[in-house]
């Protein structure tokens, strides 16, 4: 997925003798929560409007050099590298560089994310089942032939939670036989978090157990 279109230039990276009152007035007109700082061409880091709100307005970028954030990704950075970075980074901008290391612009969250929704993990119909198993004993491969050979489709997949030495998945599978693969993916011991399907394996569970129940009432 080329994202290469994205990369943005509306707001111009800052000199470090820009005034530091200027940089407060930039912030009040956007909404990006860091701006970038180069020196030939170079990236110094990224100032933060909450970091901006503190400094001497009289003083001049170049005196809080010590307090930029460095953080960026190259142009050859793959989308979902990139959403990673937003979210480790807990910005809404990331500055881009080419293979020279030279800054060229920035992407923005929301034309990312945009971009995201436009996949089919998240634009085709079909179901979210969360699973979970020990790190050391799903693999990725196993989980596609599961839903497969119970004629599944596998639109999409990643890793949302680690925790001890659990791994959690989610999966956006197609829109028949959730069921059987949900029974598939019990009888390799995953572990079932979570479906937006019905799961008939807890209904006949409770079928069975009202049942039960009654039997022994007479």
């Amino acid at each position: 997925m080329n994202i290469h279109s994205y990369i943005n230039n509306d707001i111009l990276p800052l000199l470090p003798n820009y005034p530091v009152k200027m940089v407060r007035g930039m912030f009040s007109d956007c909404t990006n929560t860091h701006i970038s700082v180069v020196e030939d061409n170079r990236l110094l880091g990224n100032i933060s409007e909450d970091d901006v709100q503190g400094f001497d307005p009289e003083k001049k970028v170049s005196d809080y050099l010590y307090a930029l954030d460095l953080f960026y990704v190259q142009k050859h950075t793959n989308w979902l590298d990139v959403l990673e970075a937003f979210a480790k980074y807990n910005a809404n901008v990331l500055p881009v560089l080419d293979e020279n290391n030279i800054y060229i612009g920035y992407y923005e969250l929301i034309d990312i994310m945009n971009l995201f929704k436009e996949t089919p993990f998240l634009n085709e119909p079909g179901g979210i089942l969360i699973i979970e198993k020990g790190n050391i004993d799903y693999s990725f491969s196993e989980i596609s032939q599961i839903v497969e050979s119970n004629d599944g489709k596998l639109l999409g997949a990643f890793i949302s939670d680690e925790e001890g030495d659990v791994t959690q998945i989610t999966l956006k599978l197609g829109t028949s036989g959730l069921n059987n693969i949900i029974q598939a993916f019990r009888r390799y011991s995953y572990n079932i978090i979570a479906g937006n399907e019905e799961d008939s394996y807890i209904e006949a569970l409770k079928d069975r157990s009202n049942y039960l129940d009654k039997f022994l009432k007479i």
